[in-house]
C-alpha cells in the first residue's frame, strides 16, 4: 500500500556519540600522504602544528635545522616563498613540494590567522636546557677580549601567558642577540602559528626553553656566572645602574601581577625603567624591547 505521512514507519533514532568525522572508513591512501586529506584540502589537523605567514615561513625554509613536512599556499603565496625554496634547494635542504591550496579553505582551516597565503606543516625544533645557554655563554670571550662577542643576554619571563607578548620578545630577542627566551613550561604557550606570525621568524634564530621551576632556572644561571636583574616598579636602581658583567638575565613578570615572591628573591638586583608622566607602566614585551637595547648597548 501507499504509506501517508499519517501510516509512515516512525525514523529510526540517530545513534548516540561523536558524529564519524569526514575521513572515517576511508583508507589511509584515499585520505592523501600520512593519513592527511589529498593535496589541494585544508589538512586534518590542528593549525597549532603549523607555521604561516611570510617571514614565519622564509625563516623556516632556511633553517636547516627545521623539519617542514607539508607546504601550502596559494598562488600568491608561492611567489613569496619561491625565492627561499630555491636558496634552500641549493643549500641541499630537503622541503616538500607546494601545494596549491583555496585561499577560502586555508581561512576556514586556520580560522581568520593573517596567514598571508602560506601554512607549513612542521616538527618542532629541539630546544636547549638552561645549562646549555650556560655552556654557551661560558665559551664566548669576555668583553674587551681580542674578538670578543657581545654580552651574553637571557630573557626571563615568569608567568607570561600571551603568545603575542612572547612572540614580540622572541622578535626583539633575535634583533638585539640573546642567547634565549626562558618560560615556565607550566604557564606559557606552546609556539604556535600566532607565536611565531608575531616573532616574525625569530623563533628559528632564538631558543624557547621551557623549565618547571623558575626559581631553580635562574639559581642554576646564576651559577653560571649570569646576574639576574628583575624588573619592577619598586626597584632600587635604574635599570642602566643595575647593567653589570658579562652576563645578564632580564626577568621579567605578567603585566599586573609582577614578578613572583620566589622570582624575586632569586634576582641580584630589581631594576625599574626610568619611566615618567601619567602612564608609569608599560607592555612586558615594549619592556623587555627596552631592556634587551639597554643590556646589548652596554
Amino acid at each position: 500500500m501507499t504509506r501517508t505521512p499519517q501510516n509512515r514507519p516512525p525514523r529510526a533514532a540517530p545513534p548516540h556519540g561523536p558524529r564519524p568525522g569526514p575521513y572515517q572508513g576511508q583508507r589511509p591512501d584515499q585520505r592523501g600522504p600520512g593519513g592527511r586529506p589529498p593535496a589541494g584540502r585544508p589538512p586534518a589537523r590542528e593549525p597549532d602544528r603549523y607555521l604561516y605567514g611570510v617571514h614565519a615561513a622564509v625563516a623556516a625554509i632556511l633553517n636547516p635545522e627545521r623539519v617542514i613536512t607539508r607546504v601550502q599556499c596559494t598562488e600568491a603565496g608561492l611567489a613569496n616563498l619561491s625565492e627561499a625554496l630555491a636558496e634552500a634547494a641549493q643549500a641541499g635542504l630537503d622541503r616538500p613540494q607546494p601545494e596549491i591550496v583555496d585561499r577560502a579553505l586555508m581561512d576556514r582551516f586556520l580560522k581568520g590567522a593573517v596567514h598571508q597565503g602560506i601554512a607549513l606543516e612542521i616538527k618542532p625544533l629541539e630546544a636547549p636546557d638552561i645549562d646549555d645557554i650556560g655552556r654557551q655563554a661560558s665559551l664566548r670571550e669576555p668583553e674587551g677580549e681580542p674578538g670578543a662577542a657581545a654580552r651574553s643576554i637571557v630573557v626571563v619571563l615568569d608567568q607570561v601567558t600571551d603568545p603575542h607578548n612572547i612572540g614580540a620578545i622572541l622578535r626583539s630577542a633575535a634583533a638585539f642577540g640573546a642567547l634565549a627566551v626562558v618560560v615556565t613550561d607550566r604557564h606559557a604557550p606552546e609556539i604556535t602559528g600566532v607565536m611565531a606570525k608575531t616573532a616574525s621568524g625569530a623563533v628559528e634564530h632564538v631558543p624557547l626553553v621551557r623549565v618547571k621551576n623558575l626559581a631553580r632556572a635562574l639559581e642554576s644561571l646564576g651559577q653560571w656566572g649570569f646576574r639576574r636583574i628583575g624588573l619592577a616598579e619598586e626597584g632600587e636602581a635604574t635599570l642602566a645602574e643595575a647593567m653589570q658583567g658579562d652576563k645578564v638575565a632580564l626577568v621579567l613578570g605578567a603585566e599586573g601581577e609582577g614578578l613572583r615572591h620566589l622570582t624575586r628573591e632569586t634576582c641580584d638586583v630589581l631594576a625599574r625603567l626610568p619611566t615618567q608622566g601619567p602612564i608609569g607602566s608599560l607592555n612586558v614585551s615594549n619592556a623587555a624591547a627596552i631592556a634587551l637595547y639597554e643590556a646589548a648597548r652596554n
